[in-house]
């Protein structure tokens, strides 16, 4: 399994030069990534991390030239939800593993050139 990972450092805070966050994709099928572990301390939460850290992974999916980014997330976390859904993925069909679990919610976003 072929798993890319970005890593967000704290360089533009005054606490230094450290990890704050992270976050990583997966091959899905042969148009689509699949967005996994998105995560940020709890400190640096509220401060747009995670949407610099879905930026760059939708960028870098872009430059391997997928169109589509998926992902998984759970009902029980709305703020997660929230997010995604300010970013544009709209909920789609549980897939996969997914596919059945009352508790997962599935998303999408088409990809587009900016």
């Amino acid at each position: 399994m072929d798993i890319r990972m970005i890593r967000i450092d704290a360089s533009n805070t005054d606490d230094g030069d450290h990890p704050i966050g992270c976050g990583a994709f997966k091959i899905f099928s042969d148009e689509a990534m699949e967005i996994k572990r998105i995560y940020t301390l709890p400190d640096y939460r509220g401060k747009a991390v995670a949407t610099r850290i879905i930026g760059e992974l939708e960028h870098w999916i872009k430059e391997l030239s997928f169109n589509k980014a998926v992902l998984e997330t759970g009902k029980k976390q709305p703020e997660a939800i929230a997010l995604y859904t300010r970013l544009g993925y709209v909920k789609i069909p549980n897939y996969g593993q997914y596919a059945g679990v009352e508790n997962s919610v599935c998303m999408e976003k088409v990809l587009k050139d900016q």
